[in-house]
């Protein structure tokens, strides 16, 4: 069974920091670029971050650069997006999908389920 499995996400203080995990199961993540989405409550979807298959380029959205890092385990078939200094406008939804990247067309394949993330005092 093809899945991607999102993990990761809990309730922190602004300032603090998670990482997020991107697992998947039934098919070799190593090779597609993977994307980072996330959607908050009366907001449209929004790419956050990508990596390409090579591991070689990502991409940022700008509210995140600085911030937020992507990175991919091959042999864990995982893709890890590390956040510090979250704020309270990071809190959504977030999705991990198999993409394009960077974020050139709206092309995805696979997604996860999601995992909230909640930045609050």
């Amino acid at each position: 069974q093809v899945r991607l499995v999102e993990s990761g996400g809990a309730l922190v203080q602004p300032g603090g920091s998670l990482r997020l995990s991107c697992t998947a199961s039934g098919f070799t993540l190593r090779t597609y670029s993977v994307g980072w989405f996330r959607q908050a409550p009366g907001k449209e979807r929004e790419g956050v971050s990508c990596v390409n298959s090579s591991g070689g380029f990502s991409y940022y959205v700008d509210s995140v650069q600085g911030r937020f890092t992507i990175s991919r385990d091959d042999a864990e078939n995982t893709v890890y997006l590390i956040m510090n200094n979250l704020q309270p406008e990071d809190t959504a939804v977030y999705y991990c999908a198999t993409s394009v990247c960077p974020f050139y067309s709206d092309y995805t394949g696979f997604w996860g389920q999601g995992t909230q993330v909640t930045v609050s005092p």
